[in-house]
């Protein structure tokens, strides 16, 4: 069923090659990196040569890997679970020196800080680097409803089980695999229980300002380490921060970031919430929608167009600044509701921002003008008709 979705990446990994000796494929365990990888294979306009480094015949093949790789200069050669062999980066380099193509390798990795620290300081100038994210709803809306969606996430195993009581299994075992196997293996030093800890208090603020000291406390951890181990959350794409927008102007504003759980199908298993009928009686209703639709423009937006939120000290607030340059051209609010109207909050916000176009994004609303520049509209909507428009 998941070799029947086409995804969106498939194009921008097309276009990659086209121009970058090198393409990495990056993203968490289990999202569908190497079914990306096998789809594009059968549109590739040359051979390509596919290993997988977690099968011993394969890894056996580059126990002299110059000699294994420079036979096959004009071919594509895709490495997959590259973290199990940091060594190759370096060659890599020198063989795209020698020989500058397009698509001459391709590497996948569950992203770790070390990986993508190795990766770009040793094909730095050579790489193109592509996220692979959970499906999104435009991907899998024709399948699925948006509740379900919604509720399970998007990781492929997960959203397409044979039942929301499979899927939820398949989520709670990857949060147990990413705390005791995953994260020391990227170099997180926390134990198991801290780090399945802090992912549950990270969820329990999810869509709130990230207070590191606050955290600290509760935990019995500096605030160093806190922010240490969120950046590793951070880094293997579990969860995300959104940055305020506080550029070139004058007010006091709020200057902490916001802390999103990045799939909400994980959210809502660590906040233990067993169906959607107890979702939406849930105190975190609102901030798991907003997490929701922040993770879907992510993965459609162009990449100039940056994303913030904005806050004043005096309470109004937006929860997307969509900038370009740094320059604010949008925002959105982001609402589960069905009777939405701008606040006045919202309402100072673009009087400060100066945006011209505005969104209000729900469930379920149509698609009408609610005051003269702000729009309500339900997020599939946004998604195909305005988000591209920004």
């Amino acid at each position: 069923m998941v070799m029947m979705i086409q995804r969106f990446a498939l194009e921008r990994l097309k276009s990659y090659s086209e121009v970058f000796p090198a393409i990495g494929i990056i993203g968490p365990r289990q999202v569908g990196k190497t079914t990306l990888v096998k789809e594009f294979q059968k549109i590739l306009d040359i051979e390509s040569i596919y290993l997988d480094l977690e099968l011993f015949t394969d890894l056996d093949k580059l126990k002299e890997p110059q000699i294994f790789l420079s036979q096959y200069t004009s071919k594509c050669l895709i490495l997959d679970e590259i973290q199990l062999k940091p060594d190759l980066f370096p060659l890599l380099r020198a063989l795209i020196d020698q020989h500058r193509v397009p698509c001459r390798f391709i590497v996948l990795g569950s992203a770790s800080p070390q990986l993508l620290r190795q990766s770009s300081e040793s094909l730095a100038g050579r790489i193109a680097y592509l996220e692979l994210q959970p499906f999104s709803y435009l991907e899998i809306g024709s399948l699925k409803k948006i509740e379900n969606h919604h509720f399970l996430g998007g990781f492929p195993d997960a959203l397409l089980s044979t039942s929301d009581t499979a899927g939820k299994l398949w989520l709670d075992n990857f949060i147990r695999t990413y705390t005791e196997k995953d994260l020391p293996l990227y170099g997180l030093s926390a134990d198991p229980y801290t780090t399945r800890r802090l992912w549950e208090m990270l969820a329990w603020i999810n869509g709130n300002l990230l207070n590191l000291n606050a955290l600290g406390k509760s935990m019995g951890l500096s605030y160093h380490t806190i922010a240490k181990y969120i950046d590793y959350l951070e880094n293997t794409f579990l969860v995300r921060r959104i940055q305020p927008f506080h550029f070139n102007l004058k007010k006091r504003l709020v200057k902490t970031p916001k802390i999103y759980i990045r799939d909400s199908g994980i959210l809502h298993r660590l906040l233990r919430i067993n169906d959607y009928d107890q979702l939406l009686g849930h105190a975190g209703l609102g901030g798991s929608w907003e997490a929701y639709v922040i993770e879907q423009i992510f993965g459609l937006k162009h990449p100039d167009l940056d994303l913030f939120f904005y806050r004043t000290h005096n309470g109004a607030e937006v929860d997307i600044v969509f900038a370009k340059g740094l320059q604010p051209v949008a925002t959105a609010e982001i609402k589960f509701t069905s009777s939405p109207s701008p606040e006045k909050g919202m309402v100072n916000c673009i009087e400060d921002l100066k945006t011209k176009k505005n969104f209000i994004i729900t469930p379920l609303s149509d698609d009408y003008l609610a005051k003269e520049n702000i729009k309500v509209c339900n997020l599939p909507v946004f998604l195909e008709k305005y988000l591209h428009e920004i």
